[in-house]
């Protein structure tokens, strides 16, 4: 009774995959429906800036008649991954405003011009230090722009940090990580478990759960689930732990987003 909202196809540079396959995929690992979030990050790092863009219009072309295709056998949403950078929010806006998105992801992969994903973010910084100043760009990124339905992977950077998760735990960034979502609550916006965490070895999904259960306690009550595949076997990854997980942290339901509206579902 699960979906996986968060994945990602040929229209991502990150990944080879083909639509149909994930598609296939996804049917095969008995999911009610998915969507498609293929990455828009404007002003990547150079010498690949465009990497993580695609042309929408392509991707409507491609993806709308394979949805209507599945109509009425399997749901199939198109969606999309914002990469959020204050210096960018118009460029943002104008992409969202112009396509009939169902879901928008808004996450954080550059701090302030670096990708954490390489090596030379921590060259300078601490791993403290690295952690400490991801949380506050994600801060300065959801106050310069809020056309977004949830915030993906929240602790994204511990996937990279030098020392993995080791150390790393909500009450050391507690300040910080309970302003990121009072704000967002107080926006209206959710928060995913993103399971790829277990793919990373990290022991848990992303963010953690004493996040996610501070999301809820604060009134939080957006969630949504996305395995956050580049490849066919990588959808609906670990999904046996969501119901647990979720029970866990005070939700008996998750969200799926339809034309931009919330959708709730029963456990």
């Amino acid at each position: 009774m699960l979906w996986d909202t968060h994945m990602h196809t040929k229209f991502s540079g990150d990944s080879e995959a083909l639509p149909s396959d994930m598609i296939k995929s996804a049917i095969e690992k008995g999911l009610d429906g998915i969507c498609f979030t293929d990455h828009i990050d404007y002003d990547y790092i150079e010498p690949d800036k465009d990497l993580f863009v695609f042309d929408p219009d392509d991707y409507f072309a491609e993806m709308l008649p394979l949805s209507h295709s599945f109509k009425d056998k399997f749901p199939v949403l198109i969606g999309v991954e914002l990469g959020l950078q204050p210096h960018v929010a118009e460029e943002n806006r104008e992409l969202v405003e112009s396509y009939p998105f169902d879901f928008v992801i808004g996450s954080s992969h550059m701090v302030h011009g670096l990708d954490p994903y390489f090596p030379e973010y921590f060259e300078t910084r601490s791993n403290d230090e690295g952690i400490r100043e991801y949380f506050e760009s994600i801060l300065e990124n959801i106050k310069a722009y809020d056309n977004f339905d949830v915030y993906g992977h929240l602790d994204y950077i511990v996937r990279y940090s030098p020392l993995k998760n080791e150390g790393y735990s909500y009450g050391k960034y507690a300040d910080i990580i309970d302003e990121i979502l009072r704000t967002l609550i107080q926006m209206g916006k959710g928060i995913e478990v993103n399971t790829a965490g277990f793919k990373y070895g990290l022991g848990h999904a992303n963010p953690t759960e004493d996040i996610i259960k501070r999301y809820k306690e604060l009134g939080g009550e957006i969630i949504t689930l996305g395995a956050d595949g580049h490849k066919p076997e990588h959808v609906a990854y670990d999904f046996d732990k969501v119901p647990e997980l979720l029970k866990s942290c005070g939700f008996d339901y998750f969200t799926v987003f339809k034309q931009r509206k919330p959708v709730q579902i029963r456990l």
